[in-house]
């Protein structure tokens, strides 16, 4: 369920924090949100922690390639001083900033923001990814989204990882994690399990179909 509120008053400010684990679309949501706000005539910013450049120095991209431009940050701080004009503050993976990124959000919506925060909220092994529950604790719409399970094909919201690393932070791609389900969880470390996909065909499934009928 996509928990984003449909009413928009100029005078108040609040946060919205949209997590889950690894490929279930959190980026590609704030991405929706943000270009929402911006078609409504918002003025709207979008950061991340300068440590996430997988995709790109700066854009603010998702796994299947949307993207936006933002805006690199070092420090939890800096959002601030980059955002006083803006109706509309996105900030993409939240997990990768220390505790003061509460304290910012809080901030910025009480001086009349709407605040829109995606982020990781468990970590490789299962434990709650600081400071991410403490940004679910304050805010006002909290959305939690699932992958699929690379394994078994179930709604995953735990990240495996699949490969040789211990360090809590490792910015990684689908080299690095896959999606996986309670069943198929299996920290700290497991083998990579997931099959390729074979790639859709709707109109040869329509074709077929007309076929038979």
């Amino acid at each position: 369920m996509i928990n984003e509120p449909s009413f928009f008053p100029n005078h108040s400010g609040w946060i919205e924090v949209i997590c889950g684990g690894m490929f279930s679309g959190k980026t590609e949501e704030l991405i929706r949100r943000a270009r929402r706000a911006h078609i409504a005539g918002q003025q709207v910013v979008i950061v991340k922690p300068a440590m996430d450049n997988r995709y790109s120095e700066s854009a603010v991209v998702s796994h299947d390639e949307t993207s936006l431009p933002g805006i690199n940050v070092n420090t939890a701080d800096q959002i601030i001083l980059l955002t006083s004009s803006a109706k509309v503050v996105c900030i993409d993976e939240a997990q990768f900033f220390d505790d003061r990124i509460v304290e910012v959000a809080n901030t910025l919506a009480n001086d009349g923001k709407r605040v829109i925060i995606a982020g990781l909220d468990m970590d490789y092994l299962g434990q709650p990814f600081e400071p991410m529950p403490q940004l679910l604790a304050i805010a006002e719409y909290v959305t939690k989204l699932h992958a699929i399970c690379a394994e078994s094909g179930m709604l995953a919201h735990f990240s495996q990882r699949v490969v040789d690393n211990s360090e809590q932070v490792l910015v990684g791609e689908k080299d690095a994690y896959e999606p996986r389900s309670r069943q198929c969880f299996r920290p700290p470390l497991d083998k990579k399990r997931g099959k390729p996909l074979p790639p859709i065909n709707l109109a040869n499934r329509n074709t077929e179909k007309q076929e038979n009928q």
